[in-house]
């Protein structure tokens, strides 16, 4: 098939589009700088430069490339990591998942694509059951709640989509090689021991290495179902105060500074508070069940050691 990946050169971007090409399908990937377009063609596509916001370009280049399927992947998150301002850090992000997501859909109607695939999140953004049919957090603190209700609108638009298969992916935390939970910003935060653990760090926490998020994606290319939203995370959801102890062992830091809750209420606020201590998992039941799919990488534990020893060798040589 001919798939139009939204945001080719993101964290999960350059796995997708390299496990597609793998699949025998056609790529066009879209970036914002014409200085990407060499990488999309380097893993085997066609680039096609647009910016997620500018509905003009999208339409062109989607009518250009007149794909079967869309997959939208845009996110503007990299190297954020003051999480103290979450919904300014997430500002362009959660245009793209309101806007964006408006012009990709329009264009995708007018090009006649019969599949749409869009990336959201899970996380701190659920009630305390973590089934894709339970509500989202009704009352998330202040400073959390514009993105969740960017997530919320880009969820409910794929999926009542007129004209159009809609199907979202609601991704886990994700890491990878110099990416997520993983990347050298974060990593650098940890060593200096600026990620503190707060109150008694007991918010469950769902992982995603980047590689089975483009797996679980392709596989929803074919099995998925219209109208579905699908959890995409590993096997063991693991509370705060457990994988990050044991992320700062893994990158020769000293163990993180321990925060009473009403200290990190203090200086980083109630939604950084919540995310420590309050946050639920999430379940991959039904994207195994529905999709065939499975992690590669089943545990955190063995997806963070396999990354960090991957670092050290290349940085070995």
């Amino acid at each position: 098939m001919r798939i139009f990946v939204a945001g080719a050169t993101g964290a999960v971007g350059r796995p997708l589009v390299a496990a597609l090409i793998a699949a025998g399908h056609s790529v066009v990937g879209t970036t914002r700088t014409a200085a990407k377009a060499a990488i999309i063609r380097r893993m085997g596509a066609e680039p096609a430069i647009a910016d997620g916001l500018d509905a003009p370009a999208i339409r062109a280049a989607v009518l250009a490339a007149k794909p079967d399927v869309i997959i939208d992947e845009m996110t503007d998150l990299a190297g954020v990591t003051d999480l103290r301002h979450f919904d300014r850090a997430f500002a362009t992000t959660n245009r793209l998942r309101t806007q964006g997501t408006d012009f990709l859909l329009a264009a995708a109607r007018e090009a006649g694509v019969k599949r749409f695939i869009a990336q959201s999140f899970c996380g701190w953004t659920y009630e305390p059951i973590k089934a894709e049919a339970d509500p989202l957090d009704l009352d998330p603190p202040e400073e959390l709640r514009r993105t969740l209700d960017a997530i919320q609108y880009l969820e409910d638009a794929v999926t009542s989509s007129a004209n159009l298969e809609g199907i979202v992916l609601r991704y886990g935390s994700f890491y990878g090689p110099d990416t997520g939970m993983l990347s050298r910003a974060m990593i650098e935060q940890v060593r200096r021991r600026r990620v503190p653990l707060i109150g008694g760090g007991g918010g469950m926490w769902s992982f995603i290495h980047v590689d089975d998020a483009a797996a679980a994606t392709v596989a929803a290319i074919e099995r998925g179902t219209s109208g579905e939203i699908y959890n995409i995370v590993d096997d063991e959801p693991a509370p705060v105060g457990e994988w990050l102890p044991a992320l700062a062992t893994l990158v020769g830091a000293r163990p993180p500074i321990r925060v009473p809750a009403w200290l990190g209420r203090l200086f980083a606020g109630e939604h950084l508070v919540s995310m420590m201590t309050e946050v639920q998992a999430s379940s991959n039941a039904k994207a195994r069940r529905e999709l065939g799919w499975q992690p590669a990488h089943p545990s955190w534990r063995q997806g963070f050691a396999e990354v960090v020893s991957g670092a050290t060798a290349q940085h070995a040589a």
